[in-house]
């Protein structure tokens, strides 16, 4: 039997690699369009179950902390099982929970589903950026995560989209469920397209001292924790940003519906194209510069929103999308390559507190827009994004040891 290190890995250009690309962009857009297609439906939620702003931003917030956890999880249950049976199980799950939600008839029941959606979802995104690590050769790994984040753009844009044009055309019953059958599909889709794991065994029977040997080193390379703590500041800014987005549009002076709070989530597509251009950006001019400068233009956008032209505000959320996704693509990419072993566990640590900072943050700016509007919304971001431009300018250091 060849050693894992004769194997060759996907190729940039060969058919496998685009089968590989493709499946994962299915599943980037399945995980985002289920877990977000609530977002733009927190108002509905005020109104239909008579909650407040901070509580109807529970249904997204539950389900991206128990994602968090899940993933955490995972990054230890993926070392002893298949990649591609993992990933599959998680889909289908997310997908029939969020059906669920669709016909929860209380507010507490559609929260308990969206928290175990949350679980459901775990077995996904560390597993897929392990999956590439592994399986990608060096030289297409940027390109590569760059799709997958790429599919998480589509699916984040379609999730708000979908939901906004289909609840006001029926209701947000009717969207979510849509959304449901979609995921439903693109499992499908993934599961038909994705090459089997090649330079990865399921190991059994590790150990408890095991895992935590393994999880202690990943906070000992160096970088990696600067890394955590970026997924934490980009997350959160990004996901504060958008969830309470729609409680201003739906106000005066503006006072939009959700077709038209809608059209403005379109921008999300700036990530599809985003996320593969920052990988090549980042090959070419080094990772930590693509990191500073898509910070920079978070912090730009962040400004703009601030203004009262709908013009304004929709250019400032177009520069934070793109800043976000080229940050995360460039940052979940440099994960890989810094982790030198267990690198679904890194991954994990990560997305970990990647998702921390979209039930936290997520969660607590409703309390800022509650007391201070959309001024105390934007303060917060913009602490956040300060922290996280500091901390890359710190992994500026470790740009040889990486590439």
């Amino acid at each position: 039997m060849p050693e894992l290190t004769d194997i060759p890995y996907l190729e940039r250009g060969t058919r496998a690699y685009w089968r590989a690309s493709i499946a994962l962009l299915f599943a980037g857009y399945s995980t985002f369009s289920l877990l977000y297609c609530v977002q733009p439906l927190l108002p509905s939620f005020s109104t239909a179950f008579g909650v407040t702003p901070a509580q109807s931003s529970l249904s997204l917030s539950l389900t991206t902390g128990a994602l968090a956890l899940a993933i955490f999880v995972a990054g230890f249950v993926s070392e002893g099982w298949s990649r591609h049976k993992l990933m599959t199980l998680s889909l289908t799950a997310s997908a029939l929970l969020t059906i669920g939600v669709s016909l929860a008839p209380h507010w507490h029941q559609l929260l308990v589903l969206r928290a175990l959606e949350g679980l459901a979802l775990g077995g996904v995104p560390a597993v897929a950026m392990a999956y590439l690590a592994e399986e990608v050769h060096p030289d297409g790994l940027g390109l590569a995560m760059g799709l997958y984040v790429g599919g998480t753009a589509i699916g984040g844009m379609a999730g708000r989209v979908i939901t906004g044009i289909v609840a006001d055309l029926a209701s947000w019953r009717v969207a979510i469920g849509t959304i449901g059958v979609l995921g439903i599909l693109s499992m499908l889709a993934f599961r038909a397209l994705l090459p089997p794991s090649r330079h990865f065994i399921p190991r059994s029977g590790l150990g408890f001292t095991h895992h935590r040997s393994a999880l202690l080193k990943q906070f000992t390379r160096p970088g990696l924790p600067l890394l955590f703590l970026l997924g934490f500041v980009l997350m959160g800014s990004f996901v504060t940003l958008y969830n309470y987005l729609g409680y201003r549009l739906l106000a005066p002076p503006y006072q939009l519906n959700q077709t038209e709070i809608g059209a403005i989530f379109v921008v999300y597509l700036t990530g599809v194209v985003a996320s593969p251009w920052s990988g090549r950006m980042a090959d070419t001019f080094g990772r930590a510069r693509v990191l500073i400068a898509s910070l920079l233009l978070m912090a730009f956008g962040l400004l703009l929103t601030t203004l009262h032209p709908l013009a304004a505000i929709a250019a400032g959320i177009a520069c934070t999308t793109f800043g976000f996704f080229a940050g995360h693509s460039v940052a979940s990419g440099w994960v890989g390559r810094l982790a030198k072993e267990a690198k679904g566990q890194a991954a994990a640590l990560y997305l970990l507190a990647y998702y921390i900072g979209s039930s936290v943050v997520g969660s607590y700016g409703g309390h800022m827009w509650a007391n201070y509007g959309w001024n105390g919304v934007t303060a917060l971001v913009g602490t956040l994004l300060i922290l996280g431009l500091l901390a890359a300018i710190r992994l500026r250091r470790y740009e040889t040891t990486a590439r």
